[in-house]
């Protein structure tokens, strides 16, 4: 049983063929002397309930595409984000509403967590097609990061720019940018290009 609270992020290529263009993310997380993780993410397919809780292994095979860890935060003070998490989930506005492209989606759900809970320091990558998406009567708001600003028409054209995600632009869904922290290039179809992530792996205790 681990003594200590986690929060992850995860994402993988997301299904079928669409796998080659975007990730699909999740976050996951356990209280002090919890066992077992939540997991939540956004499935598509289960509409019009499409806000997920333990749908599948909390960092497993998605559809058989290892995910990557893209948030580690461990510790007393996680708790609190855990909190902030909870209620994020709940505050999710397209929770009956899904679209693979341009959003709401998966990654959308996931924007909305990290713009909500900015002690998550949330870097979702160039190809997380859908974090973008803003509503046509609110284009200019808080990066998904929750470090940045943003102006977007629904996910379709824009620009953020922000501590975690450095400058990025944003056509017709398809991200190009450079990161600051580390230095890489932001794309689409790869995301990451240059140093490896800043986000390093914690021991999960036992």
């Amino acid at each position: 049983m681990s003594s200590i609270a986690i929060v992850q992020v995860y994402a993988a290529p997301t299904y079928g063929w669409r796998g080659h263009f975007a990730v699909h993310p999740w976050i996951i997380f356990k209280r002090r002397g919890e066992s077992v993780y939540t997991r939540y993410d956004v499935v598509g397919w289960r509409a019009p309930d499409v806000v997920q809780r333990d749908y599948a292994v909390p960092d497993g095979l998605w559809y058989g595409s290892t995910p990557k860890l893209l948030v580690d935060h461990q510790g007393v003070e996680v708790e609190t984000m855990i909190d902030a998490i909870e209620a994020a989930v709940a505050s999710y506005p397209y929770a009956r509403q899904y679209r693979s492209y341009p959003g709401p989606n998966s990654n959308t759900f996931l924007a909305h967590i990290g713009r909500e809970v900015k002690a998550l320091q949330l870097d979702l990558p160039a190809n997380a097609i859908g974090k973008d998406y803003r509503p046509i009567t609110d284009p200019i708001g808080i990066s998904s990061s929750g470090s940045g600003l943003q102006f977007s028409l629904l996910g379709l054209l824009g620009a953020s720019v922000g501590v975690q995600e450095g400058l990025e632009l944003n056509v017709l869904g398809l991200n190009f940018g450079v990161d600051l922290n580390p230095p890489a290039l932001r794309l689409p179809l790869i995301g990451r290009l240059g140093w490896g992530p800043s986000v390093r792996p914690q021991p999960d205790p036992k």
